[in-house]
């Protein structure tokens, strides 16, 4: 090869690595001008570098480095990316305009001729791809998976000589911008979603430990309900028991007394070996009455709830009210006063006392009106028994005096038993007319009772 040939084989190598062909004359300017387009685009591609890698940031921070490294790129006088209908759904803003530094989202506050290339990326993005610069603006579209999703448009700086290079580092912009909004979206969707999931998640221990919370007290509930069912069931028998003692086994002893108490006083009026007969029938009438107290006792036991301790005298009263009287007697209970609990013995002594009360109200007086008072004070318990029947106040004072003296013969032990659990209760029990027009029996007991007080 002649020195000539070499020469102009070493000029058409240079020509193919920078783009221009060598001249003796043109080589050197021609050269400089492609090198300095190479610096342009390796500027270039630095910034969009810088843009892209702002993804975390947000869509709304990459978009502005997009536009921004565009306008620096071009030298522009404006430069417009926006997203095409339906594509990228959810970024924000849809679109974003650069001039002098000044960032625009709001579409009427475009310029006419912005607003024209904003319409065309929207609606007809597949007509980005100039092919070649256009004059006075250019454009490239923003191409994923090959779909155009957007674009790009600027408008280059006065005396700026936009080449091919220039058009290649605009589609590489437009390209990578929309990998990087893609990206971003996904990013910032993952970090919503992290965030709501991390907020169900919260909400559902919050709801699993509500759920073990109520269904401990539904079992507590269930627990209560049954037990109430089984002691409502207990307390049925219990009252049914009670009622059939009280009137029928009750009514036979004592009518069973009465018959032993009939015979003495007939066989006492026959005198001579009949009145000692009389006198032998005396212990089987105290047997009656023994047995009727025990009775008593039993139907108060079995009216007193399994559940019911201390406090719940006003409702064993009602209770009470309603087994010693019969039917067609109108009796009626009244609380006055707050409630205090009692010891248990001295509820029983207001209890029996009461019931006695009740019964010769019943069986002696012929009333058909009672009422029952209790009145809680500070430093005292008053029971109030009074009926509309026919008794004298002062003659049954006159028998509690001589039935707690002598009594040989065993009557009016009812008023001497209620005088003496008075006295064991530290109170005082009375005698008197009562309102209704009948007899009232009145018990004044001081507060606060002893534990051990009432017992027998």
């Amino acid at each position: 090869m002649s020195g000539g040939d070499r020469v102009r084989a070493g000029e058409a190598t240079l020509g193919e690595l920078t783009g221009v062909r060598s001249s003796k004359r043109s080589f050197y300017p021609e050269y400089r001008r492609s090198n300095e387009r190479l610096a342009v685009a390796v500027q270039a591609l630095d910034e969009i570098s810088r843009a892209v890698v702002r993804s975390a940031e947000g869509p709304r921070a990459l978009v502005e480095a997009v536009v921004l490294a565009a306008v620096e790129h071009l030298q522009a006088e404006w430069v417009l990316i926006a997203v095409a209908d339906g594509a990228l759904r959810g970024i924000r803003p849809g679109f974003l305009f650069a001039r002098d530094g000044e960032l625009v989202d709001q579409e009427h506050e475009l310029p006419a001729e912005a607003r024209e290339q904003l319409d065309v990326i929207r609606k007809r993005p597949w007509e980005l791809e100039p092919g070649e610069a256009r004059p006075g603006w250019v454009r490239a579209p923003m191409l994923l998976d090959e779909e155009p999703v957007g674009g790009v448009v600027g408008r280059p700086g006065a005396g700026v000589q936009v080449t091919d290079t220039d058009l290649a580092v605009l589609r590489v912009l437009a390209n990578q911008a929309a990998v990087a909004l893609y990206n971003s979206y996904l990013f910032h969707t993952a970090a919503q979603l992290k965030g709501r999931a991390e907020q169900l998640d919260a909400e559902a221990s919050r709801q699993a430990k509500d759920l073990v919370e109520r269904k401990a007290e539904l079992q507590e509930v269930q627990r209560r309900l049954t037990d109430a069912m089984q002691r409502q069931v207990i307390d049925e028998e219990r009252h049914r028991i009670a009622r059939e003692l009280h009137d029928s086994v009750t009514q036979a002893v004592l009518s069973a007394g009465m018959i032993v108490e009939v015979c003495r006083a007939e066989l006492a009026a026959l005198g001579g070996a009949s009145e000692q007969v009389a006198e032998r029938l005396q212990p089987a009438k105290e047997l009656t009455q023994q047995a009727v107290a025990q009775l008593r006792s039993a139907i108060y036991a079995l009216h007193r709830g399994a559940e019911e301790g201390p406090g719940s005298l006003p409702v064993l009263l009602e209770r009470l009210s309603h087994v010693h009287l019969p039917a067609y007697v109108d009796v009626a209970v009244r609380i006055e006063g707050k409630p205090v609990p009692l010891p248990g013995e001295a509820e029983h002594s207001l209890l029996r006392l009461t019931g006695e009360a009740l019964f010769n109200t019943a069986t002696h007086s012929g009333a058909g009106r009672a009422s029952v008072h209790l009145r809680y004070e500070i430093d005292r318990i008053v029971l109030s028994i009074a009926d509309d029947g026919t008794g004298d106040p002062a003659q049954l004072r006159r028998t509690l005096r001589i039935a707690r003296t002598s009594d040989l013969n065993g009557h009016h032990r009812g008023l001497a038993n209620m005088a003496a659990r008075a006295e064991e209760l530290g109170g005082e029990l009375s005698i008197g007319r009562a309102k209704m027009g009948g007899v009232l029996i009145r018990l004044e007991v001081p507060m606060p009772l002893a534990e051990g007080d009432g017992d027998a």
